[in-house]
């Protein structure tokens, strides 16, 4: 688990806009996707600034809201430890016979998917990349 950052705006945020223009925004930051990435059988294992920063992802996202109130902060912070610990055991008890994968690699994956999808997004919407 990962949390990934995207360059903002995308077509994909374009398309969205032009379609449902009186849509709430978001509570988090415009450029921050939901994803939470596999951090498993990677080479360089990951970090645990990537274990806690998923951490605090699964918590934000199951409590709905990303900054808790003063009243709920300790509870908030409680359990992002708590999941940051299990995710951490988790990662180093699981076994594989597959090989490491390369971040670049998956990275470079990841990106022609984007790639595609805008490329779909063109084809079905007509949209511009342009602001």
């Amino acid at each position: 688990m990962r949390v990934e950052w995207c360059d903002p705006p995308s077509l994909i945020a374009q398309v969205q806009r032009s379609r449902f223009p009186h849509a709430r925004k978001p509570a988090y930051p415009l450029g921050m996707c939901r994803n939470i990435k596999t951090l498993h059988n990677f080479a360089p294992p990951a970090t645990e600034e990537e274990v806690r920063a998923s951490a605090l992802q699964y918590v934000r996202k199951l409590s709905g809201t990303t900054r808790p109130s003063q009243v709920n902060a300790q509870a908030f912070e409680r359990a992002v430890d708590e999941v940051h610990r299990a995710t951490r055991r988790l990662l180093d008890e699981l076994v594989t016979q597959a090989a490491p994968r390369s971040r670049e690699a998956e990275a470079a994956k990841a990106k022609a998917r984007g790639r595609r999808r805008e490329a779909q997004l063109r084809k079905r919407y007509g949209a511009t990349s342009e602001a």
